[in-house]
Protein backbone atom coordinates (compact mmCIF):
# COMPACT_ATOMS: atom_id res chain seq x y z
CA UNK A 1 0.00 0.00 0.00
CA UNK A 2 1.32 3.62 -0.93
CA UNK A 3 2.51 6.44 1.32
CA UNK A 4 -0.09 9.14 1.74
CA UNK A 5 0.52 11.95 2.48
CA UNK A 6 -1.87 15.63 2.85
CA UNK A 7 -0.67 18.19 0.15
CA UNK A 8 -1.45 21.91 1.43
CA UNK A 9 -3.92 23.53 -0.66
CA UNK A 10 -5.59 27.04 -0.58
CA UNK A 11 -7.75 27.96 2.04
CA UNK A 12 -11.41 26.36 0.93
CA UNK A 13 -9.93 24.28 -1.63
CA UNK A 14 -10.80 20.54 -1.79
CA UNK A 15 -8.78 18.51 0.44
CA UNK A 16 -5.28 16.53 -1.95
CA UNK A 17 -3.29 13.41 -0.97
CA UNK A 18 -0.28 12.76 -2.18
CA UNK A 19 0.44 9.09 -2.98
CA UNK A 20 4.19 7.47 -2.74
CA UNK A 21 6.08 3.98 -2.94
CA UNK A 22 6.06 1.90 -0.11
CA UNK A 23 9.35 0.28 -1.86
CA UNK A 24 11.08 4.05 -2.39
CA UNK A 25 9.18 6.36 -1.71
CA UNK A 26 9.14 7.97 -4.68
CA UNK A 27 5.80 10.05 -5.43
CA UNK A 28 3.21 7.91 -7.54
CA UNK A 29 0.66 11.10 -8.12
CA UNK A 30 -1.79 13.00 -6.31
CA UNK A 31 -5.95 12.03 -5.61
CA UNK A 32 -8.70 14.99 -5.00
CA UNK A 33 -10.83 13.75 -2.25
CA UNK A 34 -14.42 13.68 -3.08
CA UNK A 35 -16.95 15.36 -0.29
CA UNK A 36 -20.33 14.49 0.89
CA UNK A 37 -21.95 17.24 -2.05
CA UNK A 38 -19.89 14.87 -4.74
CA UNK A 39 -21.13 11.92 -3.71
CA UNK A 40 -25.09 12.75 -3.37
CA UNK A 41 -24.29 14.04 -7.12
CA UNK A 42 -22.71 10.53 -8.04
CA UNK A 43 -25.70 8.42 -6.21
CA UNK A 44 -28.26 10.91 -8.06
CA UNK A 45 -26.79 9.88 -11.52
CA UNK A 46 -26.37 6.32 -10.64
CA UNK A 47 -30.44 6.43 -9.24
CA UNK A 48 -31.10 8.31 -12.94
CA UNK A 49 -28.89 5.50 -14.87
CA UNK A 50 -30.19 2.13 -12.87
CA UNK A 51 -33.59 1.62 -14.43
CA UNK A 52 -32.67 1.55 -17.39
CA UNK A 53 -30.18 -1.14 -16.25
CA UNK A 54 -32.40 -2.82 -14.33
CA UNK A 55 -34.64 -3.54 -17.02
CA UNK A 56 -32.25 -4.93 -19.32
CA UNK A 57 -31.69 -8.93 -19.09
CA UNK A 58 -29.49 -10.41 -17.26
CA UNK A 59 -27.94 -12.10 -20.15
CA UNK A 60 -27.63 -8.29 -21.83
CA UNK A 61 -25.43 -7.37 -18.51
CA UNK A 62 -23.37 -10.03 -19.04
CA UNK A 63 -22.19 -8.89 -22.36
CA UNK A 64 -20.84 -5.43 -20.57
CA UNK A 65 -19.04 -7.97 -18.27
CA UNK A 66 -17.54 -9.96 -20.85
CA UNK A 67 -16.60 -6.95 -22.34
CA UNK A 68 -14.70 -6.07 -19.36
CA UNK A 69 -13.13 -9.45 -19.33
CA UNK A 70 -11.55 -9.03 -22.49
CA UNK A 71 -9.94 -5.55 -21.87
CA UNK A 72 -8.36 -7.23 -18.50
CA UNK A 73 -6.70 -9.95 -20.33
CA UNK A 74 -5.60 -7.24 -23.06
CA UNK A 75 -4.14 -4.79 -20.63
CA UNK A 76 -3.05 -7.36 -17.82
CA UNK A 77 0.13 -6.24 -18.16
CA UNK A 78 -0.40 -2.54 -17.66
CA UNK A 79 -2.41 -3.31 -14.60
CA UNK A 80 0.17 -5.46 -12.81
CA UNK A 81 2.59 -2.52 -13.36
CA UNK A 82 0.15 -0.01 -11.72
CA UNK A 83 -0.44 -2.33 -8.57
CA UNK A 84 3.65 -3.32 -8.23
CA UNK A 85 3.77 0.41 -8.49
CA UNK A 86 1.45 1.32 -5.36
CA UNK A 87 2.07 -2.01 -2.90
CA UNK A 88 5.24 -3.79 -3.67
CA UNK A 89 4.27 -6.84 -4.08
CA UNK A 90 5.68 -9.15 -6.64
CA UNK A 91 4.73 -9.42 -9.94
CA UNK A 92 3.17 -12.55 -10.10
CA UNK A 93 1.77 -12.08 -6.99
CA UNK A 94 -0.04 -9.51 -8.60
CA UNK A 95 -1.16 -11.02 -11.27
CA UNK A 96 -2.13 -14.20 -9.97
CA UNK A 97 -4.62 -12.33 -6.95
CA UNK A 98 -5.55 -9.28 -8.89
CA UNK A 99 -5.73 -10.18 -12.64
CA UNK A 100 -6.14 -13.80 -12.38
CA UNK A 101 -8.27 -13.81 -9.36
CA UNK A 102 -10.87 -11.25 -11.50
CA UNK A 103 -11.13 -13.16 -14.48
CA UNK A 104 -12.04 -15.89 -12.99
CA UNK A 105 -14.77 -13.88 -10.85
CA UNK A 106 -16.01 -12.49 -14.17
CA UNK A 107 -16.27 -15.51 -15.98
CA UNK A 108 -18.23 -17.06 -13.12
CA UNK A 109 -20.37 -15.02 -12.45
CA UNK A 110 -21.23 -14.48 -15.83
CA UNK A 111 -22.40 -17.90 -16.62
CA UNK A 112 -24.49 -18.48 -13.44
CA UNK A 113 -26.38 -15.22 -13.02
CA UNK A 114 -28.89 -15.72 -15.10
CA UNK A 115 -29.42 -18.88 -13.64
CA UNK A 116 -29.01 -18.04 -10.10
CA UNK A 117 -31.17 -14.17 -10.77
CA UNK A 118 -33.99 -16.23 -12.69
CA UNK A 119 -37.56 -16.24 -11.28
CA UNK A 120 -37.64 -19.51 -9.25
CA UNK A 121 -41.01 -21.46 -8.90
CA UNK A 122 -41.45 -23.34 -5.27
CA UNK A 123 -43.49 -26.32 -4.68
CA UNK A 124 -45.60 -26.03 -1.49
CA UNK A 125 -46.60 -27.98 1.02
CA UNK A 126 -49.13 -29.49 2.27
CA UNK A 127 -53.11 -28.58 1.25
CA UNK A 128 -51.39 -25.17 -0.23
CA UNK A 129 -50.04 -27.18 -2.70
CA UNK A 130 -53.66 -27.70 -4.23
CA UNK A 131 -54.69 -23.87 -3.71
CA UNK A 132 -52.02 -21.67 -4.24
CA UNK A 133 -48.28 -21.58 -6.51
CA UNK A 134 -45.30 -19.46 -5.43
CA UNK A 135 -42.33 -18.16 -7.45
CA UNK A 136 -40.15 -15.67 -6.16
CA UNK A 137 -38.49 -12.97 -8.31
CA UNK A 138 -34.91 -11.54 -7.50
CA UNK A 139 -35.21 -7.99 -8.05
CA UNK A 140 -32.31 -5.50 -7.97
CA UNK A 141 -31.80 -2.93 -4.59
CA UNK A 142 -31.39 -0.02 -6.58
CA UNK A 143 -27.92 1.80 -5.89
CA UNK A 144 -25.18 0.07 -3.69
CA UNK A 145 -22.19 1.49 -2.62
CA UNK A 146 -19.13 -0.41 -2.84
CA UNK A 147 -15.97 0.29 -0.08
CA UNK A 148 -13.05 -1.90 -1.00
CA UNK A 149 -9.80 -2.32 0.91
CA UNK A 150 -5.91 -1.88 -0.08
CA UNK A 151 -4.34 -4.94 -0.11
CA UNK A 152 -6.64 -6.89 -2.92
CA UNK A 153 -7.13 -3.16 -4.69
CA UNK A 154 -8.66 -4.36 -8.13
CA UNK A 155 -10.31 -8.52 -7.33
CA UNK A 156 -12.10 -6.63 -3.94
CA UNK A 157 -13.49 -4.07 -5.85
CA UNK A 158 -14.09 -5.58 -9.10
CA UNK A 159 -15.84 -8.97 -7.67
CA UNK A 160 -18.18 -7.19 -5.77
CA UNK A 161 -19.12 -4.67 -8.83
CA UNK A 162 -19.49 -7.34 -10.88
CA UNK A 163 -22.18 -9.11 -8.57
CA UNK A 164 -23.98 -5.88 -7.89
CA UNK A 165 -24.30 -4.88 -11.27
CA UNK A 166 -25.47 -8.46 -12.64
CA UNK A 167 -28.32 -8.32 -10.36
CA UNK A 168 -29.42 -4.94 -12.23
CA UNK A 169 -28.11 -2.87 -9.78
CA UNK A 170 -26.19 0.32 -10.15
CA UNK A 171 -22.40 1.12 -8.12
CA UNK A 172 -21.00 4.00 -6.41
CA UNK A 173 -17.29 1.88 -5.69
CA UNK A 174 -15.07 3.83 -3.27
CA UNK A 175 -11.56 2.10 -3.45
CA UNK A 176 -8.97 2.93 -0.63
CA UNK A 177 -6.92 5.77 -0.49
CA UNK A 178 -3.64 4.16 -0.13
CA UNK A 179 -4.16 2.40 -3.63
CA UNK A 180 -6.55 4.60 -5.52
CA UNK A 181 -4.77 4.10 -9.32
CA UNK A 182 -5.35 0.04 -8.86
CA UNK A 183 -8.94 0.76 -7.02
CA UNK A 184 -9.42 2.88 -10.55
CA UNK A 185 -8.95 -0.06 -12.53
CA UNK A 186 -12.36 -1.09 -12.77
CA UNK A 187 -14.02 1.95 -13.24
CA UNK A 188 -11.81 2.84 -16.48
CA UNK A 189 -12.46 -1.05 -17.67
CA UNK A 190 -16.03 -1.01 -17.48
CA UNK A 191 -16.28 2.36 -19.00
CA UNK A 192 -14.06 1.66 -21.62
CA UNK A 193 -16.42 -1.71 -22.19
CA UNK A 194 -19.46 0.60 -22.95
CA UNK A 195 -21.43 0.66 -19.43
CA UNK A 196 -24.38 3.17 -19.58
CA UNK A 197 -23.30 6.78 -17.91
CA UNK A 198 -24.16 6.46 -14.63
CA UNK A 199 -24.62 2.87 -13.40
CA UNK A 200 -21.13 2.58 -12.24
CA UNK A 201 -19.64 5.69 -10.69
CA UNK A 202 -16.10 6.64 -8.91
CA UNK A 203 -15.40 7.93 -5.42
CA UNK A 204 -11.94 8.57 -4.82
CA UNK A 205 -11.16 9.86 -1.38
CA UNK A 206 -10.35 8.91 2.36
CA UNK A 207 -12.51 7.93 5.65
CA UNK A 208 -14.33 11.08 4.85
CA UNK A 209 -15.34 10.10 1.69
CA UNK A 210 -16.76 6.43 2.75
CA UNK A 211 -18.54 7.82 5.78
CA UNK A 212 -20.56 10.04 3.01
CA UNK A 213 -21.25 6.95 1.00
CA UNK A 214 -22.41 5.53 3.96
CA UNK A 215 -25.00 7.91 4.89
CA UNK A 216 -25.61 9.53 1.43
CA UNK A 217 -28.88 6.98 0.86
CA UNK A 218 -27.83 4.03 -1.10
CA UNK A 219 -29.71 0.50 -1.00
CA UNK A 220 -27.16 -1.45 0.58
CA UNK A 221 -23.01 -1.28 1.63
CA UNK A 222 -20.74 -3.56 1.02
CA UNK A 223 -17.65 -2.90 2.98
CA UNK A 224 -14.29 -5.35 3.14
CA UNK A 225 -11.69 -3.36 5.37
CA UNK A 226 -10.78 -3.82 9.37
CA UNK A 227 -13.25 -3.98 12.00
CA UNK A 228 -13.11 -0.74 13.46
CA UNK A 229 -14.38 0.78 10.29
CA UNK A 230 -17.03 -1.76 10.00
CA UNK A 231 -18.69 -1.36 13.48
CA UNK A 232 -18.85 2.18 12.07
CA UNK A 233 -19.73 1.22 8.56
CA UNK A 234 -22.89 -1.05 10.64
CA UNK A 235 -23.49 1.79 12.88
CA UNK A 236 -24.40 4.10 9.76
CA UNK A 237 -26.52 0.96 8.16
CA UNK A 238 -28.38 0.66 11.07
CA UNK A 239 -29.34 3.72 11.67
CA UNK A 240 -30.88 4.09 7.72
CA UNK A 241 -32.51 0.72 7.67
CA UNK A 242 -30.26 -0.97 4.63
CA UNK A 243 -28.47 -3.85 4.86
CA UNK A 244 -24.50 -4.42 4.32
CA UNK A 245 -22.13 -7.03 4.03
CA UNK A 246 -18.99 -6.97 5.96
CA UNK A 247 -16.36 -8.84 5.31
CA UNK A 248 -13.98 -7.56 7.95
CA UNK A 249 -9.99 -9.05 9.77
CA UNK A 250 -9.04 -12.63 10.57
CA UNK A 251 -7.01 -14.64 13.00
CA UNK A 252 -7.03 -17.60 11.17
CA UNK A 253 -5.63 -21.33 12.85
CA UNK A 254 -3.60 -23.86 10.85
CA UNK A 255 -3.87 -27.03 12.70
CA UNK A 256 -1.11 -29.85 12.06
CA UNK A 257 -1.96 -33.03 13.24
CA UNK A 258 0.71 -35.81 13.90
CA UNK A 259 0.15 -37.76 10.59
CA UNK A 260 0.12 -34.74 8.42
CA UNK A 261 2.50 -34.68 5.05
CA UNK A 262 4.84 -32.31 7.20
CA UNK A 263 6.47 -31.31 3.44
CA UNK A 264 2.91 -29.96 2.21
CA UNK A 265 2.09 -28.57 5.73
CA UNK A 266 5.08 -26.45 6.05
CA UNK A 267 4.44 -25.14 2.35
CA UNK A 268 1.04 -24.10 3.20
CA UNK A 269 1.85 -22.38 6.54
CA UNK A 270 4.35 -20.19 4.05
CA UNK A 271 1.94 -19.58 1.68
CA UNK A 272 -0.77 -18.72 4.52
CA UNK A 273 1.84 -16.75 6.30
CA UNK A 274 3.37 -14.51 3.87
CA UNK A 275 1.95 -14.42 0.80
CA UNK A 276 0.81 -10.48 -0.17
CA UNK A 277 3.32 -9.64 2.83
CA UNK A 278 0.72 -11.42 4.91
CA UNK A 279 -1.75 -8.76 4.53
CA UNK A 280 -5.13 -10.68 3.71
CA UNK A 281 -7.58 -11.14 5.83
CA UNK A 282 -7.33 -15.32 5.91
CA UNK A 283 -3.76 -15.48 6.02
CA UNK A 284 -2.39 -18.11 8.35
CA UNK A 285 -1.69 -16.06 11.55
CA UNK A 286 -1.28 -18.51 13.90
CA UNK A 287 0.24 -22.31 13.93
CA UNK A 288 -0.98 -25.23 16.26
CA UNK A 289 1.22 -28.41 15.50
CA UNK A 290 1.18 -31.17 18.39
CA UNK A 291 4.14 -31.91 20.17
CA UNK A 292 5.08 -35.14 18.09
CA UNK A 293 5.96 -33.78 14.51
CA UNK A 294 6.41 -29.76 16.19
CA UNK A 295 10.31 -30.23 15.64
CA UNK A 296 10.51 -31.44 12.39
CA UNK A 297 7.46 -29.06 11.38
CA UNK A 298 9.53 -26.35 12.89
CA UNK A 299 12.72 -27.33 11.04
CA UNK A 300 11.02 -27.39 7.49
CA UNK A 301 9.48 -24.20 7.94
CA UNK A 302 12.37 -22.30 9.21
CA UNK A 303 14.67 -23.74 6.14
CA UNK A 304 11.86 -23.07 3.35
CA UNK A 305 11.32 -19.66 5.48
CA UNK A 306 15.15 -18.55 5.41
CA UNK A 307 15.09 -19.86 1.17
CA UNK A 308 12.05 -16.96 0.51
CA UNK A 309 13.90 -13.66 -1.26
CA UNK A 310 12.53 -10.29 -0.42
CA UNK A 311 13.42 -7.72 -2.44
CA UNK A 312 12.69 -4.30 -3.80
CA UNK A 313 13.05 -5.08 -7.58
CA UNK A 314 13.96 -7.46 -10.02
CA UNK A 315 12.44 -11.53 -9.27
CA UNK A 316 11.40 -11.77 -5.25
CA UNK A 317 8.97 -13.92 -3.35
CA UNK A 318 7.80 -11.59 -0.64
CA UNK A 319 7.45 -7.79 -1.26
CA UNK A 320 6.93 -4.31 0.82
CA UNK A 321 4.65 -3.92 3.70
CA UNK A 322 1.79 -1.99 1.80
CA UNK A 323 1.22 0.40 4.59
CA UNK A 324 3.65 2.46 7.22
CA UNK A 325 0.89 2.38 9.67
CA UNK A 326 0.79 -1.27 9.57
CA UNK A 327 4.26 -1.66 9.61
CA UNK A 328 4.53 -0.45 12.85
CA UNK A 329 1.71 -2.72 13.97
CA UNK A 330 3.56 -5.66 12.82
CA UNK A 331 6.85 -4.32 14.69
CA UNK A 332 5.41 -3.65 17.91
CA UNK A 333 3.72 -6.98 18.05
CA UNK A 334 6.56 -8.83 16.97
CA UNK A 335 9.12 -6.56 19.75
CA UNK A 336 6.63 -6.87 22.53
CA UNK A 337 6.23 -11.01 21.68
CA UNK A 338 10.38 -11.27 21.89
CA UNK A 339 10.64 -8.80 24.93
CA UNK A 340 8.19 -11.71 26.73
CA UNK A 341 10.11 -14.20 25.66
CA UNK A 342 9.34 -15.56 21.87
CA UNK A 343 12.05 -16.62 20.11
CA UNK A 344 12.47 -15.60 16.23
CA UNK A 345 13.86 -18.60 14.42
CA UNK A 346 13.90 -16.23 11.14
CA UNK A 347 13.24 -12.69 10.93
CA UNK A 348 11.80 -10.58 13.55
CA UNK A 349 12.78 -7.00 12.80
CA UNK A 350 12.73 -4.39 9.48
CA UNK A 351 14.75 -5.85 6.86
CA UNK A 352 17.74 -3.33 7.13
CA UNK A 353 18.99 -3.98 3.39
CA UNK A 354 16.00 -1.79 2.00
CA UNK A 355 14.75 1.14 1.97
CA UNK A 356 11.08 1.04 1.79
CA UNK A 357 8.66 -0.50 4.19
CA UNK A 358 10.12 -3.93 4.39
CA UNK A 359 9.63 -6.45 7.46
CA UNK A 360 11.48 -9.65 7.16
CA UNK A 361 9.64 -13.06 7.04
CA UNK A 362 9.41 -14.22 10.52
CA UNK A 363 9.26 -17.58 12.26
CA UNK A 364 8.59 -17.20 16.08
CA UNK A 365 8.58 -19.93 18.78
CA UNK A 366 7.32 -19.60 22.48
CA UNK A 367 4.90 -17.33 22.14
CA UNK A 368 1.69 -17.08 24.44
CA UNK A 369 -1.93 -16.63 24.40
CA UNK A 370 -1.58 -13.21 26.06
CA UNK A 371 0.54 -11.60 24.23
CA UNK A 372 -0.87 -9.39 21.89
CA UNK A 373 0.43 -10.73 18.61
CA UNK A 374 -1.73 -13.78 19.26
CA UNK A 375 -4.87 -11.58 20.41
CA UNK A 376 -4.36 -8.93 17.88
CA UNK A 377 -4.60 -9.20 13.76
CA UNK A 378 -1.19 -9.06 12.69
CA UNK A 379 -1.32 -8.99 9.18
CA UNK A 380 2.36 -8.89 8.18
CA UNK A 381 4.47 -11.72 7.37
CA UNK A 382 4.55 -13.37 10.55
CA UNK A 383 3.95 -16.94 11.48
CA UNK A 384 3.43 -17.84 15.33
CA UNK A 385 4.30 -21.29 15.85
CA UNK A 386 2.58 -23.45 18.93
CA UNK A 387 3.23 -26.73 20.37
CA UNK A 388 0.47 -28.42 21.87
CA UNK A 389 0.27 -31.43 23.52
CA UNK A 390 -3.19 -33.03 21.26
CA UNK A 391 -5.73 -31.85 18.84
CA UNK A 392 -8.44 -30.94 21.60
CA UNK A 393 -5.67 -28.67 23.38
CA UNK A 394 -5.22 -27.37 19.23
CA UNK A 395 -8.89 -26.97 18.79
CA UNK A 396 -9.43 -24.55 22.36
CA UNK A 397 -6.66 -22.80 21.65
CA UNK A 398 -7.58 -22.08 17.70
CA UNK A 399 -11.31 -21.40 18.84
CA UNK A 400 -10.04 -19.07 21.63
CA UNK A 401 -10.37 -15.47 19.72
CA UNK A 402 -12.69 -12.96 18.77
CA UNK A 403 -12.00 -13.80 14.86
CA UNK A 404 -13.40 -16.65 13.16
CA UNK A 405 -12.62 -16.08 9.32
CA UNK A 406 -10.60 -19.18 8.20
CA UNK A 407 -8.91 -21.75 9.07
CA UNK A 408 -7.23 -24.60 7.95
CA UNK A 409 -6.21 -28.27 9.11
CA UNK A 410 -3.85 -30.63 7.97
CA UNK A 411 -4.27 -34.77 8.17
CA UNK A 412 -4.47 -37.38 6.40
CA UNK A 413 -7.44 -38.99 7.50
CA UNK A 414 -9.86 -37.75 6.01
CA UNK A 415 -12.61 -38.58 8.82
CA UNK A 416 -10.96 -36.94 11.41
CA UNK A 417 -10.25 -33.74 9.17
CA UNK A 418 -14.23 -33.46 8.74
CA UNK A 419 -14.23 -33.68 12.83
CA UNK A 420 -12.02 -31.20 13.93
CA UNK A 421 -13.18 -28.63 10.99
CA UNK A 422 -16.59 -29.17 12.01
CA UNK A 423 -15.06 -28.17 16.23
CA UNK A 424 -13.21 -24.75 14.75
CA UNK A 425 -15.41 -21.73 14.92
CA UNK A 426 -14.89 -20.33 11.72
CA UNK A 427 -16.37 -18.58 8.60
CA UNK A 428 -15.17 -21.68 6.81
CA UNK A 429 -12.14 -24.77 6.89
CA UNK A 430 -9.66 -25.39 4.42
CA UNK A 431 -8.31 -29.19 4.37
CA UNK A 432 -4.16 -29.67 3.27
CA UNK A 433 -4.46 -26.33 1.84
CA UNK A 434 -4.40 -22.45 3.14
CA UNK A 435 -7.36 -21.01 3.71
CA UNK A 436 -8.53 -20.34 0.30
CA UNK A 437 -12.19 -19.93 0.73
CA UNK A 438 -12.57 -16.46 -1.63
CA UNK A 439 -11.24 -17.90 -4.22
CA UNK A 440 -14.09 -20.56 -4.56
CA UNK A 441 -16.99 -18.56 -5.86
CA UNK A 442 -19.33 -21.72 -5.65
CA UNK A 443 -18.69 -21.46 -1.70
CA UNK A 444 -20.08 -18.96 0.73
CA UNK A 445 -17.19 -16.61 2.59
CA UNK A 446 -18.09 -14.83 5.84
CA UNK A 447 -16.94 -14.32 8.98
CA UNK A 448 -17.84 -15.50 12.64
CA UNK A 449 -17.49 -12.72 15.56
CA UNK A 450 -15.82 -10.06 14.91
CA UNK A 451 -14.53 -11.01 11.18
CA UNK A 452 -17.81 -10.32 9.65
CA UNK A 453 -21.46 -10.53 8.77
CA UNK A 454 -23.13 -11.96 6.10
CA UNK A 455 -21.35 -13.49 2.91
CA UNK A 456 -20.10 -12.94 -0.34
CA UNK A 457 -20.05 -15.45 -3.40
CA UNK A 458 -22.10 -18.58 -3.36
CA UNK A 459 -25.43 -18.31 -4.12
CA UNK A 460 -26.79 -16.07 -1.22
CA UNK A 461 -24.29 -13.65 -1.82
CA UNK A 462 -25.38 -12.89 -5.21
CA UNK A 463 -29.06 -12.62 -4.71
CA UNK A 464 -27.74 -10.51 -1.61
CA UNK A 465 -27.80 -7.98 -4.07
CA UNK A 466 -31.29 -8.22 -4.66
CA UNK A 467 -35.02 -8.43 -2.97
CA UNK A 468 -36.19 -12.25 -2.64
CA UNK A 469 -39.80 -10.85 -4.10
CA UNK A 470 -42.19 -13.94 -3.10
CA UNK A 471 -45.26 -13.66 -5.68
CA UNK A 472 -48.39 -16.40 -4.63
CA UNK A 473 -50.97 -16.57 -6.98
CA UNK A 474 -54.12 -18.42 -6.41
CA UNK A 475 -54.84 -21.72 -8.39
CA UNK A 476 -58.48 -20.76 -8.63
CA UNK A 477 -59.02 -17.21 -9.10
CA UNK A 478 -59.99 -16.33 -5.68
CA UNK A 479 -62.68 -18.45 -4.86
CA UNK A 480 -61.50 -19.06 -1.52
CA UNK A 481 -60.79 -15.70 -0.57
CA UNK A 482 -64.29 -14.50 -1.88
CA UNK A 483 -65.93 -17.29 0.83
CA UNK A 484 -63.33 -16.37 3.77
CA UNK A 485 -67.05 -14.81 5.18
CA UNK A 486 -69.05 -15.06 7.18
CA UNK A 487 -67.82 -17.04 10.54
CA UNK A 488 -69.94 -19.33 12.27
CA UNK A 489 -69.98 -22.31 14.59
CA UNK A 490 -70.26 -25.04 11.52
CA UNK A 491 -66.61 -23.29 10.12
CA UNK A 492 -65.41 -23.41 13.12
CA UNK A 493 -65.64 -26.70 14.17
CA UNK A 494 -64.50 -27.22 10.64
CA UNK A 495 -61.71 -25.80 11.31
CA UNK A 496 -61.40 -28.37 14.35
CA UNK A 497 -61.91 -30.99 12.35
CA UNK A 498 -59.41 -30.23 9.85
CA UNK A 499 -56.10 -29.76 12.38
CA UNK A 500 -57.17 -32.86 14.42
CA UNK A 501 -56.60 -34.71 10.45
CA UNK A 502 -54.11 -32.60 9.07
CA UNK A 503 -51.48 -32.93 12.27
CA UNK A 504 -53.13 -35.57 14.11
CA UNK A 505 -53.17 -38.54 12.23
CA UNK A 506 -50.50 -40.22 9.94
CA UNK A 507 -52.38 -39.59 6.76
CA UNK A 508 -53.11 -36.37 7.91
CA UNK A 509 -49.31 -35.40 8.85
CA UNK A 510 -47.92 -37.48 4.84
CA UNK A 511 -50.96 -34.91 3.02
CA UNK A 512 -48.84 -31.91 5.36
Amino acid sequence: MAIVTPVEVAPGARRRLAISSPVTGEPIGEIEVQNASDVRAALERARKAQPAWAAQSVGERVRYVQRALGLLIEKQDRIVEVVVRESGKPATEARMMEVFAACDSMTYWSKRAPALLRTERVPLHGLLRFTKKLEIAYRPLGVVGVISPWNGPVILSLDPTVQALLAGNAVLLKPSEVTPFSGRIVADLFREAGLPEGVLELLVGDGETGAALCEAGVDKISFTGSVATGRRVAVACAERLIPCTLELGGKDPMIVCADADLDAAAGGAIAGGFLNSGQFCCGTERVYVVEEVADRFIEKVVARTKALRQEASGEFDVGAMFWPRQLEIVARQVDEAIAGGATALVGGRRNPRLKGHFFEPTVLVGVRDDMALMREENFGPVLPIVRVRDLDEAIARANDTSYGLGANVWTRDARLAGELARRIDSGSVCINDLTMTYGVPEAPFGGRKQSGVGHVHGRDGLRGYTQALPIIRDRWGGRQAATHYPYGEAKDQGMKKLIRFLFGTPLGRWLS
